[in-house]
């Protein structure tokens, strides 16, 4: 026969086991709490020499460079061209439409609708 894997007992291992690592580490922050060390003395570190300072490098000037000037570029001029005068088309008059005068819709009046009144408790 077959084996049925069922995934609530995979469930059930992996909650139980991490619950169980969960109270085991508690367990041992605990016991490093009651846990107190020796103290231990500092040991004293001992006189290091003065080192002596170096003198300080100077470098030689540089001499400032100078960029020689150049010539401002002439550009030729461009003749502006000109472009051809169209006859402006005419267009014909259309004749104006009037609209028809539509009538205007008359609402019917309402009764005003009476509230009964709520008699008040005593």
């Amino acid at each position: 026969m077959a084996y049925n894997y069922n995934p609530s007992f995979s469930l059930l291992l992996l909650v139980t086991l991490s619950l169980t690592s969960c109270y085991a580490i508690q367990a041992e922050a605990r016991h490093l709490l009651e846990v107190t060390q020796p103290e231990i003395p500092k040991p004293e570190l001992p006189h290091l020499p003065e080192i002596p300072t170096l003198p300080k490098p100077e470098f030689p000037e540089l001499p400032k460079l100078e960029l020689p000037t150049l010539p401002k570029p002439v550009l030729p001029e461009i003749p502006k061209q000109e472009l051809p005068t169209f006859p402006k088309p005419e267009l014909p008059k259309l004749p104006k439409l009037e609209m028809p005068a539509i009538p205007k819709p008359e609402l019917p009046t309402l009764p005003k609708p009476e509230i009964p009144q709520v008699p008040h408790k005593p």
